[in-house]
Order: C-alpha cells, then structure tokens, then sequence
C-alpha cells in the first residue's frame, strides 16, 4: 500500500466514525466535502446539492461561496452535471465545460467563472429528495477512475449521514406527536369525566367531523386548557 493509498484508507475510517457518532449532518458534510479536497487532486471546490419538490434545492457544506451560486445557476437553468447526477445518473464527469455540449448553457457560465471540469455523484437519500455530491476544478481534464472511486466512497457517508439526520427527525416528530395527543387526551378525560378510550374516540371524532388532522386537533385541545 502507497503512502497515498495509507492516507486514503485513514481518512475513510475517520469518515466512517464520524457517521456513526452523534454530530450534525452538516458536520458530516463539511467533514465529507473537506476530504474530497484532500484526497482528489485537482479539486478545487466542493458541495453537496440537495433537490426537493418543486424548484426547492438547497446547497450544504459548500467549501467557498461559490457553491451557492454555481447550484444558483443550474437549478434556474435547469440543466448540468449535479442536477443529472441527482435525478438519473449515478457518476457524471466533465471533462472540459469549455467543449462540453450537453448542457449548452450552463457549460458557457462555468467557463466565465474559471471552472473547467467538474464531477458529480449521486446521493442515494430518499424518495422526496434527491441530491449530489459536487466537485470543480479550475483546470480541465483531471480526474480518472481513482478519483470516480474515492468520490462515490464519499458520496455514499454523505448519503448516510443525510438519511441518518431524517430518520432521527423522523422518530423525534413522531415522540412529538404522541406526546401531545397524550396531553390532550388528558386534559378531556379531566375536563369531561371519561376514560382514555373515551378521549381518543372523541379526538377521533372531531378529526374526522372537521377534516382536520388528528395531531391538529389534539394541538387546539392543548391550547384551550384553562380556558
């Protein structure tokens, strides 16, 4: 093993204990777009892309401001290598945006703004959102096989870390929900003399009647106490 192969393989474990420790999704994307800049020579900015419903997208851990304005620009276009990672494809490089024509547009924007190749990986997150690990470089024809490699490696903590950070504001929203559907049962087994299946039929019911979301109308119970 290559002393860069050794520092390679370092940087990865660190990577794969930080996912599993309990920080910030963001500190996981700092952390995975840091070491794109570390470990791919010739990576002169990086970025991860996230697109929602809709024209909703949002840009994190950027490692310069440019980030925003070049996932700015894509999103308006509606056309280049991070939007086509994100939705089809799973590796687009680029070669040279000066001579790249499957995005006629947004290739000429680039080039003005001193990037000249770029790639980008899929991040498998989930159904409602898609997004990609984006890399640039200022000098075109620069990255190989090794690079595709150690970027989808990174791409795929990146990807953890996001589904991880979900699934925790999943479970936290649901705590939330049951917690509050529990204080307004509550407050109408005091307020009317009846037991717990009592309460949840008639919070049951007047969801149903007013077509209102049951977590709705536990909410607007909370709010009357003492009223």
């Amino acid at each position: 093993m290559t002393l860069h192969n050794q520092d390679l393989a370092m940087r990865m474990a660190e990577l794969a204990r930080s996912t599993a420790m309990p920080r910030s999704v963001d500190e996981v994307l700092r952390d995975v777009t840091s070491a794109a800049r570390e470990l791919i020579p010739g990576v002169d900015l990086a970025g991860v892309l996230l697109v929602g419903k809709g024209e909703s997208f949002e840009t994190r851990a950027p490692t310069t401001d440019l980030m925003y304005e070049l996932d700015k620009i894509q999103m308006e276009m509606q056309e280049g290598p991070c939007i086509e990672a994100a939705l089809d494809e799973v590796v687009v490089r680029t070669v040279d945006f000066a001579h790249e024509e499957r995005w006629p547009t947004y290739s000429p924007a680039l080039v003005e703004r001193g990037i000249r190749s770029g790639l980008s990986f899929k991040l498998y997150t989930a159904d409602r959102t898609a997004g990609a690990l984006n890399l640039f470089g200022h000098a075109p024809n620069r990255w190989d096989g090794e690079a595709e490699t150690v970027g989808m490696v990174l791409a795929a903590h990146a990807a953890a870390a996001i589904m991880a950070s979900r699934e925790g504001d999943q479970l936290q929203s649901a705590l939330s929900t049951r917690d509050r559907i529990g204080q307004a049962k509550g407050i109408i087994m005091e307020r009317f003399n009846i037991d717990d299946v009592q309460a949840f039929a008639m919070l049951r019911r007047l969801s149903q009647d007013t077509n209102t979301k049951l977590i709705d109308v536990a909410q607007r119970v909370i709010e009357t106490r003492g009223t």
